[in-house]
């Protein structure tokens, strides 16, 4: 009901009741016709569809339907789970402090070679032969090699033949035999990480300092930013946030660096040291898949203590302590300090960084048999010229097994269920949810995890094992129990046709380290390969009476394939065969689905096959569906396992057996 106010003034002004409930454009008119109706009864009463005041009405219903639409959709854009468009969810996603991979490169072990001349101490039969060293150089870092399909993966550490440690051990293998047991060349070995990808190298150059300045890579998809240097030959340092001033670096350990340290070089050859920096950054991913470099705010290099009062030496009325009570600071002097780093100015900088991954980055064993650019580092002043460059000239390399982690990057959904599960997390490792989205936050150059599957490690139950004649002979049952010591990581990864497989030994070694910074003291963690058990599908449907029954029949085959794609499946999901019925009986066009006729004994809805041969493509593990249904669930085994279907374009059979 309309309300007379009293404003105190010569006019009363009526408040008039607005309906906030029709959001549509049909509620909105409807409401703007009965608010006309009630408050303007003798101004306008010419509700008709033709009429110039309905045109009005329409028009302003059209507009707040408009706005309703946009209201509600930027809405659902500031939360994670509802936001639909990539710079919204890049956004939240890098506010909870997950960092969206772009790109994944792949991950090899590289066997690299080198033969060197022996050298001989003393004579006759108590002559001793061994490795020349100083023949042996080393392979720096910023080496490439190439794989057969054109892949470029760069050595993420040099090759030093000059040293043999625990860390970084050599294999010597004798060559030539001569005459007697006096070898006279032997062959060094070693083994060295690369990672796939191309490098590149930008300049910036700043002017004034600017607060929060930034710059963008031109290369979309990177991968890792090396290093940031500006014309003083000071580095920057990347951050997870502006505000965290210490950052951890690795150091060669020489005399130079540590001498009471430098002692160890062949064991320890870098030192990790925990340094106080005001130069660093932090990155973003932007819409266009680009990597932005974002700076502090600072524009002074004194210390804080100089711009800003401290606690510790503010106000102390002892001797021996300082006081600067009559001193005044300037408040903008908050406005210069390093709390958010420094900001370039008048310098420029030079980014290099690596960019590029993808599936077809999972190379196969022996792929890779050559180097692209080699940087070989060999003193030859004081050598044999012939036989340096006859030893520079044997180097070779090869992959003994295939790479893995290559990966075109998360899409959508996958950022939001990993920023999600990483903001959860909170930066630590307790329960086995933060195990799992650790490693799928694993940094994209060591590595990616497919999937990951964590359970307690078992042991034998106390009593089980027996003693005879002082060892332990049998057991007596098969009772287990938790160890609450250890876990049981189970994990896979993908291959170039993005099919599940085994991580290579690489990988599995970058994970257990990356996950050594975030577990309990206490716990063990067990690097296990998962399981991948291979199915086929077969199914049959009826169609509607008078529709192209064999496009249906793609669409429902297209359908099984979706229901089975392998980013909706986890380890150990059971196969809900309702489920894949349901999704079967959706497409437009099918009227049921029915058992199939063909070698279907128990008359299942839907047969799911075991393709296990390794000789057609398939895992080999061997599984029997049969007794692993109960109520139309297929579980999958104890032991941690995944199904797949391996070639959807034969492992999935449907067949139309008439139409109503």
């Amino acid at each position: 009901m309309a309300k007379e106010i009293d404003y105190g003034t010569s006019k009363k002004i009526v408040s008039k009741e607005v309906s906030y409930l029709g959001r549509d454009f049909s509620d909105i008119r409807q409401n703007l016709i009965e608010f006309a109706k009630t408050y303007f009864p003798n101004s306008y009463n010419d509700f008709n569809e033709a009429s110039p005041g309905m045109m009005f009405i329409e028009m302003a219903a059209y507009v707040g339907d408009v706005l309703n639409y946009y209201v509600d959709n930027q809405f659902r854009e500031t939360m994670l789970q509802h936001a639909e468009e990539k710079k919204n969810i890049l956004s939240i996603a890098q506010s909870y402090g997950y960092k969206p991979k772009l790109a994944t490169p792949a991950t090899v072990e590289l066997t690299v070679e080198v033969d060197v001349p022996a050298t001989t101490t003393g004579t006759g039969a108590s002559a001793v032969s061994k490795p020349d060293l100083t023949f042996a150089g080393v392979v720096e870092a910023n080496s490439t090699v190439l794989a057969g399909n054109g892949v470029e993966f760069n050595l993420l550490d040099a090759v030093n033949f000059k040293v043999s440690s625990s860390l970084d051990p050599m294999e010597v293998e004798t060559l030539q035999p001569a005459t007697g047991n006096v070898p006279t060349n032997f062959r060094l070995r070693k083994k060295v990480l690369a990672q796939s990808g191309k490098r590149a190298v930008e300049t910036f150059t700043f002017t004034s300092a600017k607060k929060f300045d930034k710059i963008v890579l031109k290369n979309a998809k990177p991968t890792e930013v090396i290093s940031v240097v500006d014309s003083n030959n000071n580095k920057y340092y990347e951050v997870p946030f502006l505000a965290q001033d210490t950052v951890f670096d690795s150091v060669e350990n020489t005399s130079l660096n540590d001498p009471s340290l430098s002692t160890y070089q062949n064991d320890t050859p870098y030192l990790l040291k925990l340094i106080k920096t005001a130069r660093r950054f932090t990155t973003y991913v932007t819409e266009d898949d680009k990597m932005e470099l974002r700076f502090g705010a600072g524009v002074s290099d004194n210390a804080d203590e100089d711009l800003i009062p401290n606690p510790d030496n503010v106000g102390s009325a002892l001797g021996f302590g300082v006081s600067r009570l009559d001193e005044s600071f300037d408040p903008s002097n908050f406005l210069k300090t390093q709390t958010f780093g420094l900001a370039p100015n008048n310098t420029t900088l030079t980014v290099e960084y690596t960019y590029g991954g993808a599936i077809e980055h999972n190379v196969p064993s022996n792929d890779i048999t050559r180097f692209n650019r080699l940087t070989y580092t060999l003193d030859k002043t004081n050598l044999n010229q012939a036989n340096a460059t006859t030893s520079e000239q044997s180097l070779r390399v090869f992959n003994d097994l295939p790479s893995s982690g290559g990966s075109s990057g998360e899409n959508i959904i996958e950022i939001k269920q990993n920023a999600g599960a990483y903001f959860n997390a909170q930066n630590r490792a307790v329960t086995r949810q933060d195990y799992i989205t650790r490693c799928y936050n694993l940094p994209q150059k060591f590595g990616n995890i497919a999937k990951a599957y964590i359970v307690q490690d078992e042991q034998l139950e106390p009593g089980q094992l027996e003693v005879i004649d002082g060892e332990i002979r049998q057991v007596k049952n098969d009772n287990v129990i938790p160890n609450p010591l250890a876990l049981n990581l189970y994990c896979l990864g993908y291959d170039t046709n993005r099919k599940l497989v085994a991580l290579n030994t690489a990988v599995k070694r970058n994970l257990k380290t990356y996950l050594s910074q975030y577990r309990i003291l206490t716990d063990a963690i067990n690097i296990k390969d998962g399981y991948v058990i291979n199915v086929g599908v077969r199914f049959a449907i009826t169609t509607k009476r008078g529709t192209n029954a064999n496009v249906v029949l793609r669409k429902a085959i297209a359908r099984v394939r979706e229901f089975f794609r392998v980013e909706r499946w986890q380890i150990n999901q059971p196969i809900i065969l309702s489920d894949l019925a349901y999704q079967i009986s959706l497409v437009d066009g099918v009227v049921s689905v029915v058992p199939p006729q063909d070698n279907n004994p128990n008359n299942d809805l839907i047969v799911i096959e075991n393709k296990h041969l390794v000789s057609g493509g398939y895992s080999g593990n061997v599984y029997d569906l049969q007794a692993a249904t109960k109520d139309g669930v297929i579980y999958p085994s104890m032991d941690p396992a995944i199904f797949e279907i391996k070639f959807p374009n034969t492992d999935i059979e449907g067949r139309v057996v008439g139409d109503m």
